[in-house]
């Protein structure tokens, strides 16, 4: 029986760990990590992250041949292939700091693969990491081979899940990539790994290359995703200033097939834990490599992505008399997207903080993310708006409540923030009853129908969409 470990029990290792277990029952897979809470949510009925179609994956094959353990030295040890899935956040301080991909975590991981492995090992990187990062992996490996007589090979295998959807991504990939060493030993490799996705993926959309094209391939399938969203966010500025309608502008380019209809949404913003982190690798990579006019390019589009954020807040507190101070802002939504509870670079952190810099009252509500979740984001270090340190004082501003309607009474405005299908359906009538008037919304995420809500009563705004007069008369800076 071939035996995977996975090292890392987070949004990359537990599903991807899962679904291998779920389409490889001859295969023996164990899932390792350091954090005792985070294993013994595994093997709860509520685990540690919300994902469509996960329980149910789980629980088909926890307790066969899919495991959760913090023993992690025995399963690395047992272990024929390691996929590492550690996290490889940006560097706070030091070389790099800001953009540089830090590896301490990699590193560490490597050390420990190094001291506990007594056999050959095809070790995979899975966390997303910098072009070449697989060769120094490959010294840290090989510093016990002329004591151990161990050989080691190093796949790329890089993710390409979008949070929501990770199961049926990883049930039904558009293609998988697997990149490792042109020698004999490398290609062999390749091939174990390609006979484990072969279980369920069609042979033709398993692509193998070398090592380091594997490697900067999710780096440039990012920053190309993050791009296409900041192009769109920046017509849809355009598209206001002018009465364009930015879905009407998405949809006519959607149509081009040498573009396509994918992430062509306007929005407050882009968020996640991968593209603005991958893009500033990228940025840094550039850089060091003397290429100053590819790495400008590359961070004009996280550029885009804070003004349009930065966009989104002005609009809200110019439309309302051009101040929130002591206003009670609704806001539905605090992930960076629907269907997980992931609010790692969510827009909403920054818009928060916008509104609170202008001493606006928040009353959050999100229907997967915890009270604890929202007030460590908007408690945490980051970007902060007008160089104004958040204050224990501003985080006593935010509540966070159960429904939206709790979070709409007595609201000054609503600002949609994740495109939740349930923000869809909600009573705007009662929502309108309970407010104060005038009563906004502001629809970052373009979900609500415009026209019937201002027939209702709402002076509305919509990324993109021609202002209504109320807006046009109001003094903007954005």
């Amino acid at each position: 029986m071939v035996k995977i470990c996975g090292i890392g029990a987070g949004y990359v290792g537990g599903p991807t760990m899962a679904v291998i277990a779920l389409k490889c029952p001859s295969i023996e897979v164990a899932v390792v990590d350091i954090s005792h809470s985070r294993i013994s949510a595994w093997n709860s009925n509520k685990l540690p992250i919300y994902e469509p179609g996960l329980e149910q994956v789980v629980n088909q094959c926890r307790g066969k041949n899919l495991l959760f353990s913090t023993n992690v030295e025995k399963h690395v040890h047992e272990a024929d292939i390691i996929f590492v899935s550690v996290n490889t956040p940006t560097k706070i301080r030091g070389l790099g700091a800001g953009k540089a991909a830090d590896l301490t975590y990699w590193e560490s991981a490597a050390r420990m693969i190094a001291d506990v492995s007594r056999c050959n090992k095809v070790v995979v990187e899975k966390s997303t990491v910098p072009v070449r990062t697989a060769e120094a992996i490959e010294k840290i490996l090989c510093h016990n081979t002329n004591s151990k007589g161990i050989k080691y090979q190093i796949l790329s295998n890089p993710e390409f899940l979008s949070e929501g959807t990770a199961i049926q991504d990883l049930l039904n990939p558009d293609r998988v990539l697997i990149g490792g060493n042109q020698c004999p030993e490398g290609l062999e490799a390749i091939q174990k790994l390609k006979a484990i996705y072969a279980h369920w993926v069609p042979e033709d959309r398993i692509i193998t290359t070398n090592l380091w094209s594997a490697e900067l391939s999710k780096l440039a399938d990012n920053a190309f995703l993050a791009q296409r969203i900041s192009s769109i966010n920046a017509m849809s500025a355009l598209c206001e200033a002018t009465g364009a309608e930015v879905s009407q502008v998405s949809h006519a380019l959607s149509k081009n097939t040498k573009i396509g209809p994918k992430f062509l949404n306007a929005s407050v913003g882009f968020g996640g834990s991968c593209f603005q982190k991958d893009i500033l690798n990228l940025v840094y990579i550039c850089e060091s490599n003397g290429l100053t006019e590819v790495a400008n390019y590359w961070k004009q589009v996280i550029k885009v992505n804070d003004y349009q954020k930065s966009r989104f807040v002005k609009r809200v507190v110019t439309s309302m008399f051009n101040t929130v101070s002591g206003k009670k802002i609704a806001i539905l939504g605090f992930a960076f997207k629907k269907d997980t509870s992931d609010t790692r670079k969510t827009p909403a952190i920054d818009v928060c903080k916008g509104l609170l810099g202008d001493n606006a009252c928040l009353t959050i509500y999100d229907p997967c993310v915890t009270e604890e979740q929202i007030q460590k984001d908007l408690s945490m270090d980051g970007v902060e708006w007008d160089q104004q340190p958040m204050s224990s004082t501003m985080v006593k501003q935010v509540s966070v409540v159960g429904d939206a309607y709790e979070a709409t009474k007595e609201a000054h405005g609503i600002c949609i923030l994740t495109e939740w299908d349930e923000f869809k359906n909600i009573d705007y009538q009662r929502v309108y009853d309970n407010m104060h008037k005038p009563a906004f919304v502001f629809d970052g995420r373009n979900i609500l129908n415009v026209d019937k809500l201002r027939e209702i009563g709402f002076i509305v705004y919509s990324i993109g969409r021609p202002l209504e007069q109320w807006l046009k008369n109001m003094p903007q800076q954005a």
